[in-house]
């Protein structure tokens, strides 16, 4: 098993965190993991995106270049992201920011509204879990019980009510059909 993902947003948009917590998750399963951040010139608001890889032999690249899963978080990822997606990959969409279709008719498409079901949950500060936890439903390559397990040793500081969120954030995403 072999999973490269890039996720890509605008900074602020929790997607370096979120890249952490997949490479967290995914050592709570044994899995052998990398994670890559790039940073824009500036920090929030910038760019940013991350490539994390998830596999059960040895990584031997954190790099990765032909992702099977990309996540886009804002309009310009998407243009910048699609085409290196492996055919036949999959392209999670947050669909609340990016109003643009992708181009490409050889890969899997989920619009989820990321920023959307954040704030009925109560914060659009967890639409990155939305997302995470799509990524998890659709993809099978973590369960959401390790994402979620993930939080509380990413975020050590972080309050019960926060974590709790972001697992709310987790299940609902994971929900997500293509």
């Amino acid at each position: 098993m072999y999973q490269g993902i890039r996720i890509s947003g605008f900074g602020g948009q929790g997607v370096i965190s979120a890249g952490i917590l997949l490479a967290q998750a995914g050592l709570l399963e044994n899995k052998n993991v990398s994670w890559f951040p790039a940073y824009g010139a500036e920090m929030r608001g910038g760019t940013a995106n991350c490539s994390v890889v998830i596999a059960s032999e040895e990584v031997s690249s954190p790099v990765v270049s032909r992702p099977d899963t990309v996540i886009v978080m804002n309009e310009p990822s998407l243009a910048k992201f699609e085409p290196l997606i492996k055919p036949g990959g999959l392209l999670i969409i947050n669909s609340s920011l990016v109003n643009s279709r992708p181009k490409r008719s050889d890969i899997k498409v989920a619009y989820v509204p990321c920023n959307k079901i954040a704030e009925e949950i109560g914060t659009t500060k967890i639409a990155n879990m939305v997302a995470l936890g799509a990524y998890a439903g659709l993809t099978g390559a973590l369960s959401v019980e390790s994402i979620a397990k993930a939080l509380g040793k990413v975020f050590k500081r972080a309050k019960p009510e926060m974590l709790e969120l972001n697992v709310k954030a987790l299940k609902k995403g994971a929900e997500t059909k293509i």
